[in-house]
């Protein structure tokens, strides 16, 4: 079932037929193009001269394609542990899916957050539709899951639920009040005025609950007080945005709380009300991603007493199967190879790891070797915008250790990649370098030595997938 099509390149893998046409991924002057031998309905593209029609790579076209193949729409995840796949360029899912190849973990191919598409000028629609050609042009059938992901608008939300996104990640920190340092007469003086508080203290306070490889759990009535005063908005909207999706699909979906942008680690407790709260509101939380102890900063490995982080997770996970078997979330979750066999050991298979920014470093490692000045450009770029770029991360990043690109040679600017300052500050820029000339020029390189991009990925997530113990 060969297709030959002069000037194009077809990644033969995607080779397919259906309705009488051969239908295939295919590279030319022009970039990638969707080739029908056939004008197919749905489609809309340029006629060519063998009577078929080339078709740019559209949300549009992504839509007639998802028809066509119908394991190419997302899908809802399926039991056992799961992993994202964010792309910030647009160009990795076939390098995913080559890493995922022998492993036993759901993919999220389309995941990208509200803050994200803003920075790099992309759009629900336009990730979902690369991530549907990538896996068309890998032949990948096995299905995926679309997030969209740290929601803080119910409008965004239906937005990616009109589009076909299964899973969406609601991010309430806006409704996190500042209540953690109150003093306890405060606090408690608050809580009085709760329209709750009769209710809530009568079912919560001085009360134990039993978790099973956990032990009782207990809330004073101080603690409660704390507990509903900082998190009542936050199940308030989280429920709203539930069943504003649910309004909207029927057949369901995948729904994450996160929690994990807060200003201190998510205690037993809290993720105990929590769940049990939204459970009480006809919620069907798939995972929660609750804020660990230490520091997980983006691009670099977890900072912190890892002995510490293993009590955490093993209390949340223990929480997760008294309430219903759901997911334990792990956010910035890219390169933390420490905590991966953590999650191994204690989680078994409910868990979900999200990672993004380090597929765009994997692009930077291409460049870098493909095209040196090109890299240097783009980190000198990025760090004059680090100062601006850094405002919504957390990082501990060192300037004063930052070599100066100009006095490294060539065949040492990949090794910048390895080393945590320059890591970050290239990772923050991502979003400045995509919407500027320097992220034309860097699709270019991809484009040009992709298999290398794509072998890259491969083993670098791969990596991710193995320490996890999802794949042998």
């Amino acid at each position: 079932m060969g297709i030959e099509l002069r000037g194009f390149e077809v990644y033969e893998r995607s080779v397919r037929e259906a309705r009488g046409a051969k239908v295939a991924l295919v590279k030319g002057p022009v970039g990638k193009r969707l080739y029908l031998s056939s004008p197919l309905e749905g489609f809309s593209g340029e006629e060519i001269g063998d009577g078929g029609l080339l078709c740019p790579l559209t949300p549009e076209n992504a839509a007639a394609l998802m028809g066509l193949f119908p394991e190419l729409r997302p899908q809802r995840l399926p039991g056992g542990p799961s992993f994202g796949f964010g792309d910030r360029i647009g160009l990795a899912t076939p390098g995913h899916v080559r890493a995922l190849r022998g492993s036993r973990v759901f993919p999220v191919l389309a995941q990208q957050s509200v803050r994200e598409n803003s920075r790099t000028g992309r759009t629900f629609a336009g990730v979902l539709s690369d991530a549907v050609f990538g896996a068309f042009q890998e032949g990948y059938t096995g299905g995926f899951a679309a997030d969209a992901d740290h929601l803080k608008s119910i409008d965004d939300a239906l937005e990616a639920a009109e589009l076909g996104y299964t899973f969406f990640t609601c991010d309430p920190s806006d409704h996190i009040p500042k209540v953690d340092r109150l003093p306890e007469r405060e606090i408690k003086r608050r809580f009085s005025t709760h329209p709750r508080a009769g209710e809530l203290r009568e079912e919560y306070a001085d009360k134990n609950f039993y978790i099973p490889g956990l032990g009782r759990i207990w809330f004073s009535e101080t603690e409660l007080a704390r507990i509903v005063l900082k998190y009542s908005g936050v199940i308030d909207f989280a429920a709203r945005m539930y069943h504003a999706i649910k309004e909207k699909l029927g057949d369901g979906f995948d729904f994450e709380v996160s929690i994990d942008e807060t200003e201190s680690p998510t205690s037993p407790l809290e993720h105990f009300f929590i769940v049990r709260e939204l459970q009480k509101r006809d919620v069907e939380v798939s995972s929660l991603a609750p804020r660990f102890s230490g520091s997980l900063e983006k691009a670099v490995d977890y900072k912190g007493d890892l002995e510490v982080f293993r009590r955490d997770l093993r209390a949340h996970v223990a929480i997760a199967r008294a309430l219903g078997g759901y997911r334990i979330s792990l956010h910035s979750g890219s390169d933390k190879f420490s905590l991966y066999p953590l999650f191994k050991q204690e989680a078994g298979d409910l868990f979900h790891v999200k990672t993004a920014g380090t597929s765009y470093l994997v692009a930077l490692e291409v460049v870098a070797e493909a095209e040196p000045e090109l890299f240097r450009e783009i980190y000198r770029f990025s760090l004059e915008r680090f100062a601006e770029d850094r405002a919504t991360y957390h990082l501990s990043t060192d300037l004063s250790r930052l070599p100066d690109p100009s006095a490294l040679g060539d065949t040492g600017l990949a090794s910048l990649l390895s080393e945590p300052d320059p890591r970050q500050v290239l990772h923050v820029a991502y979003g400045s370098v995509l919407r500027s000339e320097l992220g034309e020029d860097l699709r270019k390189v991809l484009l040009e030595h992709e298999e290398d991009y794509h072998a890259r990925l491969e083993r670098h997530l791969g990596r991710h997938l193995e320490l996890l113990g999802v794949k042998g």
